[in-house]
């Protein structure tokens, strides 16, 4: 992964700095600022490459609740998300791409990078990461409804094989899976 050095920190993104990884700092303010001020938005995205881990993790917590209502603000930066989804080792940011990645328009070709990206995640030491990865591929299957025999399969597997949070979150999707494909 490129990392941006945090010399040059814009207004908004030195709101993220500071603190430790057991907080998320100013995420919550800046979202809500961007969410004000939607052409601030790059600028998020730009800290999910920044060197400082913190503004990395707090970056895309603050993208992932500004784009829960304003999903349209991701696409002209989805070759970058799933650069990031494939290369990303930083837990936070990979849980939070996980959630991001699916409200993105893919196309078949790109949908499988994030299929195959995801499936990576499942190996993760991280069990949020393993369920975020598990959730995003349940979104995905939402919109592309060729992923639904394969990712029932997986859920199915996962829900007898998986850690305990992966078993209970798979027995949830897998209800959600066959409540919206019927």
């Amino acid at each position: 992964m490129i990392a941006v050095q945090t010399s040059a920190l814009s207004p908004l993104l030195n709101k993220l700095s500071g603190g430790d990884r057991r907080s998320i700092g100013q995420a919550n303010q800046v979202a809500g600022l961007v969410l004000q001020r939607p052409a601030l938005f790059p600028q998020l995205i730009e800290g999910l490459s920044n060197s400082d881990p913190l503004i990395r993790m707090r970056a895309a917590d603050a993208a992932e609740k500004v784009t829960l209502r304003r999903p349209g603000l991701l696409k002209p930066f989805k070759a970058k998300l799933l650069r990031l989804l494939d290369e990303a080792t930083q837990q936070e940011l990979r849980w939070h791409l996980a959630q991001m990645v699916p409200r993105l328009a893919l196309s078949a070709k790109d949908c499988v990078r994030a299929t195959t990206a995801l499936m990576h995640h499942l190996e993760d030491k991280s069990s949020i990461v393993k369920t975020s990865a598990m959730q995003a591929l349940v979104d995905l299957a939402s919109s592309h409804n060729e992923l639904i025999p394969g990712t029932k399969t997986l859920l199915t597997t996962l829900t007898e094989t998986g850690t305990a949070a992966m078993r209970a979150r798979g027995r949830k999707l897998l209800r959600q899976l066959e409540r919206s494909h019927k």
